[in-house]
Formats: C-alpha cells, structure tokens, sequence
C-alpha cells in the first residue's frame, strides 16, 4: 500500500538582483585595514620579481613597514621591524584587510 501526502503549495517573491539604495556599499565607508602577511612566511627580494635575489623571509609574527605598493599591487615594498631586512614581497601574501560598510 502507498500513502500520499498533500502538502500546500507555498509561492514566494521573486529576488531582486539589485540591493536596495540604502544597503549599497558607501565609498566613504570602504576602508583598508593594515597590511598583514597572510601566509606563514614569505620571501623578501631585492627587485619586485619572483626572479630576483631573496634577501630575507618576512614571518607571519613579524610586524613591518610599508613603503610602497606598485601600480598592480603585485609587490609591496617593506621593512622587517625584527630584522631591519627591507625589499619586495608578494602581493599575492602580503596585503591589507578591506573592510565595507553596508548601509
């Protein structure tokens, strides 16, 4: 024997894509956070390529200083506090938390 049951039949609103106006990021909200490497260590080199010398490992313990980023953000140009060892890292490890506000 077979049993059947009937359930009722429940419609919902279609989704918008679009998110309303008042929950749209705000450019004046959007904020970056301090650069942070995101992996345990990573190598520090004397030219922004993956070709160049290493002159140092920056860890993930160690705090360091930016100076400067290139255009594609590829490589970030540091100084190891612990160390004092400055040169390029990757970008693919070594960059800031982004932090947006929904309104």
């Amino acid at each position: 024997m077979t049993a059947a049951i009937a359930l009722p039949a429940v419609t919902a609103p279609a989704a918008n894509a679009a998110a309303p106006a008042s929950f749209a990021a705000s450019a004046s909200c959007d904020k970056s956070g301090p650069y942070k490497v995101h992996a345990s260590a990573v190598t520090i080199r004397s030219k922004a390529s993956s070709k160049s010398t290493a002159v140092g490992v920056l860890y993930k313990s160690h705090k360091f200083t930016v100076h400067k980023v290139t255009k594609s953000g590829w490589w970030v140009y540091i100084t190891d506090k612990k160390t004092g060892v400055k040169g390029w890292v990757s970008g693919v490890y070594v960059y800031p938390t982004v932090y947006t506000c929904l309104h």
